[in-house]
């Protein structure tokens, strides 16, 4: 009797459990990753997104946080679009280091600020009620939020380093701060922790404290969390030396720390949070290498036109007055052009590796100046606008780019200082760069019609 129902019943009961497998891949709120694209609930997700780094703080009730701004913050990002946000875990490091944001999440090592781990968990509920994702990175390469150099601090390294104009070397006890000891310096410096096994091993405990987490407000383990999209090893993680031993170490280390966050959580998407071709040492194979790992789902590049001098090198002494006199040429309007063009060129060097590899690319940042240096919310940017629609017409036209952050939102911030100082309002700009260099404010309003305008065009 048995095999004759199977024999009449079979083709059914074969579409009955295909069908029951469709509706389960369409029902889930995690996103996933088929053929070089993202999917949601059954259909190719594209995004518009932001950073908004210091999402976990302004959702804190402590120093820094902000929770009515946070919530108006959400809702105008909702109102336009937006539905994706890039957010630090948190700081790391001893506190008053100048540049360094505050406060911080670890002041050492596994001594945590529970009011930024509430903070963290309140973005994540108020995300979720917005139906909105995030990608959460654990470190970072640069001093800002301390990173790299504040696990370095913790194993007690001290190192010499080559001083940057070759007469020399220069000792340090601890991390050199940039704005006082010099970039190459800090870089030189901070190279030695993807070689320090220690240093290597207090960043994974980190990443299994957060993964691990439940949050308290929704009663929900991270690993569950539909509000998550993906977990991001480090912001603009480097090698800092171009040498195959750091090379090999920055690939291994990309490698475990991937498979760790997959083993803690198989639900979520895994990315390393790298510039691309520029923060691999301009090495296309090590780009490629690090995100074609098997526990990598999709590549990041991160474009800076100011940063990189494509527009002008007057950008890298942050206390000195750039601004660009009223009548005289403004590269920043004048040369888009030229920002334009070596934006596509790093575009298509990514995407021809991650085309074959079947890896979809996040340009997870990018930025560009307002008109003549300027940095007052609501001043003028014909040149930021000009770029943006040119980036938004290659996310949205070309089909090389699935998702975008762009750096970063300011939203409503009162802009206290140039430089900021505790306890300005937070924008997008790191703590030892200009405030509002980058950031888009609320009154902005023809980038947020940009914006807005490119959101609809992606169905968003």
């Amino acid at each position: 009797m048995l095999k004759l129902i199977c024999k009449k019943y079979g083709l059914f009961l074969l579409f009955c459990l295909l069908a029951f497998v469709a509706r389960a891949e369409e029902g889930t709120s995690f996103v996933t990753v088929k053929d070089g694209k993202f999917y949601l609930q059954g259909k190719e997700y594209r995004y518009v997104g932001t950073n908004l780094w210091y999402g976990a703080i302004l959702g804190s009730e402590g120093q820094g946080g902000n929770r009515k701004r946070l919530i108006q913050e959400l809702d105008d990002m909702r109102a336009v679009g937006i539905d994706n946000v890039r957010v630090l875990i948190g700081g790391d490091g001893r506190d008053g280091i100048p540049s360094h944001i505050a406060p911080k999440l670890q002041s050492e090592p596994g001594v945590y600020n529970d009011t930024i781990l509430a903070g963290l968990d309140f973005l994540m509920a108020e995300l979720e009620k917005r139906d909105m994702k995030a990608v959460l990175y654990f470190n970072n390469a640069w001093e800002w939020s301390g990173g790299y150099g504040a696990y370095l601090d913790w194993v007690g390294f001290k190192g010499d380093v080559q001083k940057s104009d070759g007469t020399g070397t220069r000792h340090f006890d601890q991390t050199p701060v940039p704005s006082i000891d010099g970039w190459w310096e800090y870089m030189q410096y901070v190279s030695n922790f993807i070689l320090n096994d220690k240093a290597k091993a207090l960043a994974a405990e980190h990443v299994r404290k957060m993964v691990t987490r439940t949050n308290r407000y929704t009663g929900q383990a991270y690993k569950d969390s539909k509000a998550l999209m993906a977990w991001e090893i480090a912001n603009e993680p480097r090698c800092f030396v171009n040498d195959e031993l750091h090379k090999y170490k920055f690939i291994e280390w990309i490698d475990e720390q991937s498979t760790l966050i997959k083993s803690l959580d198989p639900n979520h998407l895994v990315t390393t949070g790298s510039e691309g071709e520029h923060g691999c040492e301009d090495d296309m194979r090590l780009f490629n290498a690090i995100h074609t790992l098997p526990n990598i789902d999709y590549a990041c590049i991160h474009i800076w036109p100011n940063n990189w001098g494509w527009i002008g090198k007057f950008n890298q002494n942050y206390d000195a007055d750039k601004t660009i006199k009223e009548g005289a040429p403004d590269p920043i309007v004048d040369n888009v052009k030229v920002a334009c063009d070596s934006t596509l060129a790093y575009i298509n060097r990514a995407y021809r590796l991650m085309e074959k590899a079947g890896r979809p690319i996040v340009l997870e940042e990018f930025g560009y100046p307002r008109d003549r240096f300027l940095f007052t919310p609501g001043s003028a940017t014909k040149g930021r606008d000009a770029y943006y629609k040119y980036v938004f017409g290659i996310i949205a036209e070309s089909g090389k780019i699935a998702g975008c952050n762009f750096w970063g939102w300011g939203g409503k911030a009162n802009v206290r200082h140039t430089i900021w100082q505790r306890w300005d309002d937070y924008v997008c700009d790191p703590a030892q760069e200009e405030q509002g260099l980058n950031s888009v404010f609320s009154v902005d309003k023809s980038t947020m019609e940009i914006i807005k305008e490119m959101t609809r065009r992606i169905g968003r």
